[in-house]
């Protein structure tokens, strides 16, 4: 009886401890963003916890090569979604809907320093759109959408919801 006790605990535990060495962790997010921050311009976003404001550097091997985001939009109430094409520093009214979109820079490698978010390279590692989402004329969103993270600060809204597709090269 004891040796049956004994042999149950030992195999209990060694299958604990091979279930917790296959646990594989999912990639690290973006670094944190401000999702929904105080109304500013573009080039500058909010401060972080009461630090600097963070000066948006878009690289030289960036600078040209980007014309446009594709973004999502959904209609939670219709249960549908569009994509459109959006081109960058400009704005766009969402059809089918009270929000106008303005679109910032688009960087395909985001990466944030102390003082400055800029693009690590020009290559699609962690792509993010600088946007501004207004609604009757009140900004309701000003932040980044991330490509590969659409859940890291994303749009929040009742009626609709928006992510970041792709950036369109020129």
């Amino acid at each position: 009886m004891k040796r049956a006790a004994l042999l149950t605990a030992a195999l209990l535990m060694f299958t604990l401890a091979m279930a917790a060495c296959k646990k594989k962790e999912p990639p690290p997010p973006p670094p944190p963003m401000p999702g929904q921050g105080m109304p500013g311009q573009f080039g500058a976003m909010p401060p972080m916890g009461g630090g600097p404001e963070k000066k948006v550097v878009v690289p030289d091997a960036v600078k040209g090569t980007w014309k446009a985001v594709k973004i999502e939009v959904e209609y939670k109430e219709k249960k549908s979604r569009k994509q459109f094409t959006v081109p960058l520093n400009s704005e766009f009214k969402v059809p089918d809907s009270d929000l106008v979109l303005k679109t910032g820079e688009f960087l395909p490698h985001f990466s944030m320093a102390a003082d400055s978010i800029t693009s690590s390279s020009n290559n699609l590692e962690n792509p993010a759109a600088q946007i501004e989402v207004f609604q009757n004329q009140k900004e309701i969103f000003h932040g980044w959408l991330f490509a590969k993270f659409p859940t890291v600060h994303p749009f929040q809204h009742d009626k609709y919801g928006m992510t970041l597709v792709e950036g369109i090269k020129k």
